[in-house]
């Protein structure tokens, strides 16, 4: 008996289909969504009525400063979460909606959730 898997690429754009069926991203309440790659984190806010990015974030241009108890790859997405939250609130945004992009609320993603939250970003 052969088993059918999927590649998780293909599943992770699947789960992201879903999600993204159910929210969307305003001027006023733009989309925070977010990409956990192999080696770095990417957020941006996207304005999906106007289909543009309003403000982007990479991890390679940021520096890791007060994290905690995090560690490595945890403490840079946590600083990517401050970072997007401080650029949001120089373009006067304050209420987000959070789009994790077909991936698990769970270490990094939620740790960019957690920064973001802790810069004063509210979703």
């Amino acid at each position: 008996m052969k088993v059918f898997t999927q590649h998780k690429a293909v599943t992770r754009m699947r789960r992201h289909g879903r999600i993204r069926a159910k929210i969307s991203g305003t001027a006023e309440r733009p989309r925070l969504s977010v990409f956990r790659g192999a080696r770095s984190m990417y957020a941006q806010l996207i304005d999906d009525t106007a289909g543009t990015t309003i403000v982007a974030v990479h991890s390679g241009a940021v520096k890791v400063d007060a994290a905690g108890e995090r560690s490595a790859k945890v403490a840079l997405a946590f600083a990517v979460g401050k970072a997007i939250a401080e650029a949001a609130k120089a373009k006067g945004i304050t209420t987000v909606v959070f789009d994790r992009g077909g991936f698990r609320y769970h270490g990094r993603v939620r740790a960019v959730a957690d920064g973001a939250r802790e810069a004063g970003l509210i979703f």
